[in-house]
């Protein structure tokens, strides 16, 4: 009974949760892109639009698939579709708002077959799919029980510091990285 209602007290809310989970995905996906940015290059790169070791896409891809596909289980074939469209559709649209506020293109694959507009590309929205299904099934059920388990450790007050420390760096990045592209 004591374990229920120390857990009760230090579970996140659905906020600090998707908040959390962004920043993970954010990091992940960052460390992705410079895995393979390291492989294509043989140099680092510091890829995306930030500063700092994330990329946003990738943290809001996440949460787009968490909740798209929070009520598909089991059917991978679905889960392959859904991400397919939900991340491509996702790609094109930041896609195309990067390049009207900061006249510039962060990825560009009009050189790959079946490109639309070089925003998107079938090659890069199969990976997607793929990519998808590893993450419903594998990576976010492992995720998640990490962060309840680190979230049984520390004290709700401490939660909430991490929290509003992630945010105020992350917006502080945003900001200066929206003024270093500007110029």
């Amino acid at each position: 009974m004591n374990e229920l209602i120390i857990s009760n007290k230090r579970e996140l809310s659905n906020i600090q949760k998707i908040i959390i989970y962004f920043f993970i995905y954010s990091f992940l996906g960052w460390s992705l892109e410079v895995i393979f940015a390291m492989y294509v290059e043989r140099t680092f790169v510091n890829r995306g639009f930030l500063f700092g070791p994330i990329c946003p896409i990738y943290g809001f891809g996440a949460l787009i698939l968490i909740g798209s596909l929070r009520n598909v289980k089991g059917n991978k074939i679905l889960k392959f579709i859904i991400a397919v469209i939900s991340f491509s559709v996702f790609e094109y649209i930041v896609s195309y708002i990067l390049e009207i506020l900061f006249n510039q293109r962060w990825w560009d694959y009009s050189n790959d077959i079946l490109n639309l507009n070089g925003r998107i590309s079938i090659l890069y929205s199969l990976v997607w799919g793929i990519l998808g299904i590893f993450f419903t099934e594998k990576l976010h059920p492992l995720v998640r029980k990490k962060v309840k388990k680190v979230c049984l450790s520390i004290s709700k007050e401490k939660q909430k510091i991490i929290i509003y420390i992630l945010v105020g760096i992350f917006v502080a990045d945003e900001f200066f990285s929206i003024l270093a592209h500007l110029n």
